[in-house]
């Protein structure tokens, strides 16, 4: 009596979850990223407050961002791990497309291994200002971005669609 009632609770939960549409996020697309130059400035007020500016190229590797190539420059505020980001433009060259991303908000940590900093793992939202020709469904589209670390001076850049991946919370 107990595994039938079991069963049946287990299958109208997934069936509620099916119908409230929580679904995984829908990557919009995914780049392979390098740093090319970062500079710390120390704040002065109190140990480990800086603003850390960078810049870095990327590759697409995946979804409607693939074989796009970005440049762009990202600025943020540290206080020892964590940071927030004040500003970043990128702009995105696609085969017969051109897009301008800008972060709206973000916050990032550094990610550790064997006592060392390796990267940065960081989430937020970013609005694309404008895009023509293969990326223009993204003009004005506000999506979620994710970084997480692949190596020296290099990282996973990921865009999702940002109502779906605030469903899954």
């Amino acid at each position: 009596m107990t595994k039938p009632f079991l069963a049946t609770a287990l299958c109208s939960a997934l069936d509620l979850i099916g119908i409230s549409g929580v679904t995984l996020a829908d990557t919009i697309g995914r780049y392979e990223c390098t740093a090319i130059v970062a500079a710390r400035e120390p704040l002065g007020d109190r140990n480990e407050h800086d603003i850390v500016s960078f810049q870095y190229t990327c590759r697409g590797v995946d979804g409607l961002l693939k074989e796009a190539l970005v440049t762009a420059v990202s600025v943020s505020e540290w206080d020892g791990q964590k940071g927030t980001y004040l500003a970043s433009l990128d702009l995105h060259h696609a085969p017969d497309g051109f897009a301008v991303g800008q972060v709206l908000e973000g916050t990032g940590s550094t990610v550790m291994e064997d006592g060392k900093a390796v990267g940065v793992d960081a989430s937020g939202k970013t609005v694309f200002k404008f895009a023509s020709g293969t990326l223009a469904a993204l003009s004005g589209k506000t999506v979620k971005f994710t970084t997480k670390p692949a190596g020296f001076g290099r990282f996973e850049l990921e865009f999702t669609d940002w109502r779906e991946a605030e469903q899954l919370k």
